[in-house]
C-alpha cells in the first residue's frame, strides 16, 4: 500500500499565531493564504508488513527523535480510520528551504496526510483531508485546497477546516521570496504559538482578525490590490509585533528584512504594486502584480544579504502523483 502525493506551500495574507487548543491546533482566530506554484513537497508513504516503526526521510535526512515522532502521530490518526496498524515508510523532498519561514511544514504535513490517507485506501472529502492535515501543522490545512483559501477557526475538530474562496487563476500574484536565510529557526512554529497568549497585543490582533480577514477576502475577490497591500502587511505587522513582545521574545527579522520591507514600502508609493508579509523567519514574501515582477526581483537583488529571490506565482490544491496497492 503506497501512495505519493504533492502539496504547495502557502503564504499567509491574513495571519494565523496562536492555538485555542494546542493539541487539536484550533487557531486563536480565522485566516487566509496563497497556495504558491512551484514550491512544493513531494512525499511517498508506504506501509509495510516488515516494519516495526515508521521511518521517515526528509531531504535525505533520517528523522529521529520529536520529529520522528510527530510523523508518527500524524500516520496514526489515519491508521485509526483505516483500522490499520502497519508501520509505514516515509520519503518526503521539499523543492524550497524547509524551516526557514517558507511554510515547509505546511506543504509537508498537506502532502502527507493526503498520501497516507490514500494509501490506506481512506475516501476523505476536501474539508476531512484539511482537518487531517490541520493536526499535523495547523497551516497545513490552507495547502489542501485550491488557490485563495479561508481557514475558519471552528470550534472543534470536525469545524475548522479549509476551503476555497476563489481559484489559482482568479487572479495571477507572483510571490517573490527574498531569501535572507536558509537556516532552521530556533524557535519553531509550534512552539511560538503557545507564547503568543503571553503578548499583551495578542487579544487586540485576535479580536480584530475576522473583520480584517472579510476585508482581504473582498480585496481577493475584487482583485483589488491597494486594498490587499494595506490589508497584508498590517496583519503581518501585528502578529510580529506579538512575536517580538511575548515571553520570552522572539524576533525573527534579520537586518536585511527591514531593508527588504523599506524597500517595497518605497517603490509601492511610487506606484509599483508590491506589499511584503513575512511568516516566521526571516524571509520576506513580496507579492507583486505581474507587471511588477521585473523591477522588485531587481530591486531585491540589490539588497545586501538578500542572497536570492525564489519566484511563486498563484498555485492549486493537494494533488496525487502515484497510488500503488
Amino acid at each position: 500500500m503506497q501512495a505519493t502525493a504533492c502539496a504547495h506551500s502557502n503564504i499567509a495574507l491574513i495571519k494565523y499565531w496562536g492555538n485555542r487548543d494546542h493539541a487539536l491546533r484550533l487557531p486563536a482566530n480565522p485566516s487566509l493564504s496563497m497556495n504558491l506554484g512551484g514550491l512544493f513537497t513531494r512525499t511517498t508513504v508506504r506501509f509495510r508488513d516488515d516494519l516495526t516503526a515508521d521511518q521517515a526521510v526528509v531531504d535525505d535526512q533520517l528523522l529521529h527523535g520529536a520529529a520522528l515522532a510527530r510523523v508518527s502521530a500524524h500516520l496514526d490518526y489515519a491508521r485509526r480510520l483505516a483500522g490499520c496498524t502497519l508501520r509505514a515508510e516515509v520519503i518526503s523532498h521539499n523543492n524550497f528551504p524547509a524551516g526557514a519561514g517558507i511554510a515547509s511544514s505546511a506543504s509537508a504535513f498537506a502532502a502527507l496526510s493526503l498520501a497516507a490517507a490514500t494509501a490506506l485506501g481512506l475516501q476523505l472529502s476536501e474539508r476531512e483531508l484539511s482537518t487531517y492535515a490541520r493536526l499535523g501543522s495547523g497551516s497545513a490545512a490552507r495547502s489542501v485546497p485550491n488557490g485563495f483559501v479561508v481557514w475558519h477557526a471552528g470550534s472543534d475538530h470536525a469545524s475548522s477546516y479549509a476551503e476555497s474562496i476563489a481559484p489559482a487563476d482568479h487572479w495571477l500574484l507572483v510571490d517573490l521570496v527574498a531569501i535572507i536565510s536558509a537556516a532552521h529557526k530556533a524557535v519553531g512554529s509550534t512552539e511560538g504559538h503557545r507564547l503568543a497568549e503571553s503578548s499583551p497585543f495578542q487579544a487586540a490582533r485576535v479580536a480584530t482578525a475576522p473583520a480584517r480577514l472579510a476585508e482581504c477576502v473582498q480585496a481577493v475577490l475584487s482583485r483589488d490590490f491597494e486594498r490587499l497591500a494595506r490589508l497584508v502587511e498590517l496583519d503581518s505587522d501585528m502578529m510580529h509585533a506579538v512575536m517580538q513582545t511575548s515571553t520570552p521574545p522572539l524576533l525573527y527579522w534579520l537586518p536585511p528584512t527591514l531593508a527588504v520591507m523599506q524597500r517595497v514600502r518605497a517603490l509601492r508609493a511610487e506606484g509599483v504594486g508590491v506589499c511584503y508579509t513575512i511568516d516566521a523567519g526571516a524571509n520576506v514574501h513580496c507579492l507583486c502584480l505581474p507587471s511588477a515582477v521585473a523591477r522588485v526581483r531587481a530591486e531585491l537583488l540589490a539588497i545586501e544579504g538578500v542572497g536570492a529571490v525564489r519566484e511563486a506565482s498563484t498555485g492549486g490544491g493537494a494533488w496525487l502523483e502515484s497510488v500503488q496497492r
